[in-house]
């Protein structure tokens, strides 16, 4: 599990270790804004749209060939941004490069619930919670350490070669420590399902990702519009395929377990939180408080340590005390958002000390709430069908962060007008509406852990 756990912290760190990387691409490559926006959005759209074809995927071939083909994939692609002579390039490798991702992070899901065993997954589940966490706030930090260290001069280029040695370090421990396994009942991959769902993903995670810069235009409707289409047909083909005895991408059958629906939108609302917030602080802090990249990253330290600890505090807590550690979570998490926007908005300036300590209560709830989730979802689930679970698991925390970026990010960008009201008040004044928004979200998610069923014995 340590090993697989490795691809998922690169997965992730990859997705936010590029934001900080976003004005150094742009002055050497002399790119656009849209390519810019480009190189954080083909790798997302990539990594959403094949998740769940990749879970089932290791359902039929293998979960560990699976995860090392992903992981070659990943790390070849990351040689490829690396070398980019040109924006088009960049673009083209992070693409592939979500593709590697998608088909590494479902099978770490998967093998936790193949191969731990059930008394012993809230403590894994807990490690992963922390692993992901410490990788959406590591990007920043990361990032912003290799782009001011500008390692042999390699400036941008350096958040990609990062992770090369790892790539390959870890596909060598695969091979020798992760055991195989796959699905006895899965048969055939289901091409109708997969063209299906993709096509409805990309209508869906596209518009989300392209259209706030671009103010919503028409055609974002038209896509979500398609995409609910899309996800009809794709509807009407699983039950087709199911009834002739066949071998669906996704059971519907599924999301008739009640754990596992809500679930599903917990996971999607908790996701929707965690990359939009750090997004609108890391722009609060430096666009705002002008600072540099590396610390702004420095920001989120102490929030880190405490998600890192808390995390570990659920791994205990939740085997003894249920889902009642998800509803003090959920609760603690929002109340943070919440103590966070009344302080900005009582009167003070922003300054990395106001915020740092709400931000911690937030971390608090994080822990508590983020690390379980996963587990709780996922522990109804029969072995045959984990595959396909933990894929729809996947998808939903990518499909999650887009949708926050898109209502977290309008909120935050239609609330900061540095011209009119000075930078500092305006990245204050923002990133309270920020944490209004956020703290919506957050009561929402609570609500959902109330509404899931309690754990049988």
């Amino acid at each position: 599990m340590a090993v697989v756990m490795i691809g998922s912290f690169m997965a992730t760190l990859d997705s936010f270790i590029v934001v900080v990387a976003g004005p150094a691409i742009r002055a050497d490559l002399r790119a656009s804004a849209g390519d810019v926006q480009w190189v954080l959005a083909a790798y997302q759209l990539s990594y959403a749209i094949l998740l769940i074809t990749g879970g089932r995927l290791a359902d039929l071939y293998g979960r560990r060939r699976l995860f090392t083909l992903g992981t070659a994939v990943f790390t070849l692609s990351s040689i490829a941004c690396a070398l980019a002579p040109d924006p088009g390039t960049l673009i083209a490798a992070r693409a592939v490069q979500g593709a590697g991702a998608a088909l590494m992070v479902p099978q770490v899901f998967a093998l936790i619930t193949v191969l731990v065993p059930q008394a012993r997954r809230h403590s894994v589940y807990g490690v992963l919670g922390m692993v992901l966490g410490m990788a959406t706030i590591c990007g920043q930090l990361v990032g912003g350490l290799l782009i001011s260290a500008d390692l042999f001069g390699s400036g941008w280029r350096a958040v990609f070669w990062i992770n090369v040695p790892i790539g390959v370090a870890t596909i060598l421990l695969a091979l020798r420590h992760v055991p195989e396994s796959r699905s006895a009942a899965a048969r055939t991959l289901d091409i109708p399902g997969v063209l299906a769902l993709s096509v409805a993903l990309l209508l869906t995670v596209f518009p989300l990702i392209q259209g706030r810069e671009q103010g919503r235009p028409w055609w974002t409707w038209v896509c979500f519009v398609a995409g609910a289409v899309a996800f009809g047909v794709l509807t009407v083909i699983e039950r087709a395929v199911d009834r002739r005895g066949g071998d669906p991408l996704m059971r519907l059958s599924l999301f008739r377990q009640r754990s596992f629906s809500l679930g599903l939108v917990l996971v999607l609302a908790v996701y929707a939180l965690i990359s939009s917030y750090y997004l609108t602080l890391s722009i609060t802090m430096q666009d705002g408080l002008n600072m540099s990249a590396f610390g702004a990253g420095l920001v989120y330290a102490p929030a880190a340590t405490t998600f890192f600890v808390f995390s570990l505090v659920a791994g205990r807590l939740v085997p003894r005390f249920g889902r009642r550690v998800l509803e003090a979570g959920a609760i603690i998490m929002a109340a943070g958002y919440l103590t966070t926007a009344v302080v900005l908005l009582s009167g003070p300036r922003i300054t990395p000390l106001l915020v740092i300590p709400t931000l911690m209560l937030q971390s608090v709830g994080g822990g508590l709430l983020i690390t379980p989730v996963l587990n709780t979802v996922l522990s109804r689930i029969k072995p045959e069908s984990v595959g396909m679970a933990s894929g729809a698991l996947s998808t939903a925390q990518q499909v999650g962060s887009a949708v926050g970026v898109a209502l977290i990010g309008a909120v935050f960008f239609n609330s900061f007008h540095p011209a009119t009201d000075g930078r500092v008040h305006a990245a204050g004044h923002a990133f309270a509406m920020a944490s209004i928004g956020a703290c919506v979200i957050a009561v929402l998610a609570a609500v959902l852990v109330f509404l899931l069923p309690r754990a049988r014995g």
